[in-house]
């Protein structure tokens, strides 16, 4: 057989193979009934990789669902030097000697197994440590988009910094929709950045990297802030979502905003959320403190989001002129028609 040749290879891919349902259906049929339980209580399964994030400029945390080893030398695209390699509580932490270029996307290639040698190989990707990140808070947006005025989140830079990796996604880490990541970019206190959620795809839309702030030229383009398109963006979801920034892909939160138009009663089956994703989602947003949530143990009901009902187009949801963060609905209101401002300072005046 082909899959043993010069293999090594664990019980679980012998199933996959239908080797061992072969050996057991043999045997059955031509001798003594043979005891399974050897075979139940085995580990057929090989690590999980359940994330990974860099710590700082010289370090990456690989966690695993169970402890791994590490099976050969780890290879790294764009190079960062020889590894040292630590185990410890399910991780494996790569010290490097080349300090990582923070946002570069970075491809790890390793295998590991764990300790009844089942293996697992994988190329994946993580991004440089930031160690200069901005503050900053999700301050207006809008998901009731029109044809000419399509669905747009500003961003206002409340602490100078650098952007590079910075990810801004339509849903979390783990549940996303559509996203972009910021480049390498130093941008000042008061800065506005305009997230537009759905491009037209044309070649005016221009992501702002320089000196120009009035280089794009799409649908509500502003000439005063920096405008980024999402690629390939068809729209945030109208009613019920969750927008949030993250350090990186699989980074910290910084900041996030949960929206809805449903209620706890509208369904039995996931908290009134409408999907299991949907409530994934905002329990995600309230365990990393993004959000807060006032059903049981602290869990997000529908009520706790912002409700876009009265949004239009024009009608955004924003934050006061001198914003709070409690992370809660509290923080929002809806302007009046025509009282978007997206790329200056926000209105207080409320939509009645």
């Amino acid at each position: 057989m082909d899959i043993l040749k010069n293999k090594v290879i664990s019980a679980a891919q012998l199933f996959a193979a239908g080797i061992v349902p072969a050996i057991l259906s043999a045997c059955l049929s031509c001798g003594p009934v043979l005891d399974l339980r050897d075979f139940s209580d085995a580990d057929l399964f090989p690590p999980v990789i359940e994330k990974i994030i860099a710590t700082d400029e010289y370090n990456i945390t690989l966690e695993f669902n169970e402890d791994v080893s590490l099976n050969r030398d780890v290879n790294i695209s764009p190079e960062l030097g020889t590894a040292i390699v630590t185990t410890g509580d399910s991780n494996l932490t790569l010290t490097f000697n080349k300090a990582q270029i923070a946002g570069t996307r970075y491809i790890i290639d390793a295998e590991v197994s764990d300790s009844t040698g089942n293996r697992m190989s994988f190329l994946i990707p993580f991004y440089g440590f930031n160690p200069n990140l901005p503050k900053l808070l999700i301050n207006e947006f809008t998901t009731q988009g029109s044809s000419t005025h399509p669905d747009i989140v500003e961003l206002l830079i409340t602490d100078g910094g650098n952007l590079a990796g910075l990810w801004i996604v339509e849903g979390t880490t783990d549940y996303p929709e559509e996203s972009i990541s910021m480049p390498a970019l130093e941008v000042e206190t008061g800065d506005y950045l305009l997230i537009h959620f759905k491009p037209q795809g044309i070649d005016d839309e221009i992501d702002e990297t320089g000196s120009l702030l009035d280089e794009s030229a799409g649908y509500d383009a502003s000439p005063v802030a920096r405008d980024f398109w999402v690629p390939g963006g068809g729209g945030l979801s109208g009613n019920n979502g969750v927008i949030a920034i993250y350090s990186a892909p699989g980074g910290r939160i910084i900041d996030a905003v949960l929206y809805s138009n449903r209620t706890s009663s509208s369904d039995e089956n996931y908290s009134g959320f409408g999907s299991s994703r949907m409530l994934d989602k905002a329990v995600q947003i309230t365990t990393e403190g993004g959000w807060t949530g006032s059903g049981d143990n602290g869990s997000p009901i529908p009520e706790d989001g912002l409700n876009p009902d009265d949004s239009t187009a024009t009608r955004s949801m924003c934050r006061l002129s001198e914003p709070e963060d409690t992370d809660s609905s509290a923080d929002w209101h809806i302007v009046p028609t025509s009282g978007s401002t997206f790329g200056s300072l926000n209105t207080d005046a409320v939509y009645e």
